[in-house]
């Protein structure tokens, strides 16, 4: 009869993000996770398979806790009150973070995509659902009258995804609020331009 497990997945695998999150995954050893997640490395093998295996499941209780979680919030709110309450969060996340590592997703992109299709598409995946979220708001926005419809919704999804990923990559290196929140607000005064005659759009 096998033995059961005598530690907790939930509790081990959590502590599996906070060790590939903080030293990223090719920096993590299998030791570094064993130590980290308080089992044996046979036990990790048992129970999550390899280190790729184990980094796959981190990032998708990532996703799910943080990304997806926060769409979901968000979109309770009005459509441009969305799309600002997104990048709130993700500004005070950045900025309350001394560590300074940013989001597992967009190092997850930066740190094993270039030698793992696989993982290129997973994160790819994420990455559209963030952008149909920002056009599934714009839209609305446009509709309602609160985001301009001088510019295409999915000219201003693209834009949007092109910032958020610009803010988690410079917050690792410049957490400075006036220098992420300047960058936020200058992105959203696309949503304040009008039409200035024909063919001719205006701040």
């Amino acid at each position: 009869m096998a033995r059961p497990r005598e530690f907790d997945e939930a509790e081990a695998l959590d502590a599996a993000i906070q060790c590939f999150w903080s030293r990223g995954y090719e920096a993590t050893s299998v030791r570094d996770l064993a130590a980290s997640m308080g089992i044996t490395g046979a036990s990790l093998y048992n129970a999550f398979g390899d280190k790729r295996s184990l980094y796959e499941r981190a990032l998708a209780l990532y996703v799910d806790t943080s990304v997806a979680d926060r769409i979901l919030r968000c979109e309770g709110q009005g459509p441009r009150q969305a799309i600002e309450g997104f990048f709130a969060e993700i500004l005070e996340r950045s900025l309350g973070d001394p560590q300074r590592r940013g989001c597992m997703l967009v190092n997850a992109a930066l740190d094993v995509l270039p030698q793992d299709p696989r993982f290129q598409g997973i994160v790819a995946g994420v990455l559209r659902q963030i952008e149909s979220f920002f056009l599934r708001a714009v839209e609305a926005g446009q509709i309602e009258g609160s985001i301009t419809r001088s510019v295409p919704a999915a000219d201003i999804a693209h834009h949007l995804l092109g910032v958020l990923m610009g803010v988690r990559v410079l917050a690792r290196v410049r957490p400075e609020r006036a220098l992420l929140e300047g960058i936020v607000r200058t992105a959203f005064a696309i949503f304040d331009r009008v039409e200035d005659g024909p063919g001719r759009v205006a701040s």
